[in-house]
């Protein structure tokens, strides 16, 4: 027998046809992140959530739906939704940061990140070590065999941060940081809508020679090539979110990292 749903607790309004589905989408993991419900608990119904929040059951079952592809939530057809286990660790940065915003601001950190990582690769080809290149070449043939998108990403990560690294400009590596937090996310979502990682790996193996051959103008240029496949495949991944707003841009920070 199924456990009972839990009450819902006071939602806000959200004054129906008015609201956004990126304001429902926050309002919605700011309330199942509230305290009232540990890992593994059954969530409300959509019912229960939309007549709450003033809006659609149609609008909340696409904030669901979201939540449920990053992982915060689980659906099980015919039981109803719970709250993963791992949802609170995920919620600090994937969360606040990454779902909340919008494609516009999306792009424009795309953007931003093609200008420093082409800057950076070229400073890494000029300035990098025997021990830096080393680790890159370690960090290819891992991602070679990373057993799924979530651990290539991990490893993706580390190689862009250790080329950064290599530059030798920590402002630079400090933006970087910074974007990469904001990215995370899409970044996973992007790899994981492709199928395969085996592509994006083949562009890092032509970054990894020019840094080795210590050539800054091919480092840039593999570095763009690079990222501008990753933009393609990022754009393909947000025409297929539920319930996503091109036009939503948040403001909503983690509280985690503000001081």
């Amino acid at each position: 027998m199924s456990p009972r749903r839990p009450a819902v607790a006071p939602l806000p309004r959200l004054e129906g046809d008015d609201a956004i589905p990126s304001q429902i989408i926050r309002t919605l993991t700011e309330y199942f992140f509230s305290g009232d419900f540990l890992g593994g608990s059954r969530l409300p119904s959509e019912r229960q959530l939309a007549e709450s929040l003033g809006v659609s059951r149609a609008a909340v079952r696409e904030a669901i739906q979201s939540l449920g592809l990053l992982g915060v939530v689980e659906i099980r057809q015919g039981d109803g939704t719970y709250l993963t286990s791992s949802g609170s660790e995920i919620l600090p940065r994937v969360i606040e940061w990454g779902l909340f915003i919008g494609e516009r601001r999306i792009m424009d950190l795309v953007e931003a990140r093609q200008q420093i990582e082409g800057s950076l690769a070229g400073l890494a080809a000029r300035r990098r070590s025997d021990d830096d290149l080393a680790r890159l070449e370690e960090l290819h043939a891992q991602m070679d065999a990373a057993p799924d998108a979530k651990a290539f990403v991990d490893l993706d990560v580390e190689f862009h941060s250790t080329i950064a690294r290599a530059a030798g400009n920590g402002a630079l590596a400090g933006m970087l940081a910074s974007i990469t937090t904001l990215l995370r996310v899409w970044m996973a979502r992007s790899l994981q809508a492709a199928g395969e990682t085996s592509g994006s790996n083949a562009e890092h193996r032509a970054i990894v020679d020019a840094i080795a051959a210590k050539d800054p103008r091919a480092a840039q240029s593999a570095m763009r090539r690079h990222l501008r496949n990753a933009e393609r495949r990022l754009r393909r991944t947000l025409d297929t979110v539920p319930g996503h707003d091109p036009d939503a841009v948040t403001t909503f920070h983690s509280r985690s990292d503000t001081a």
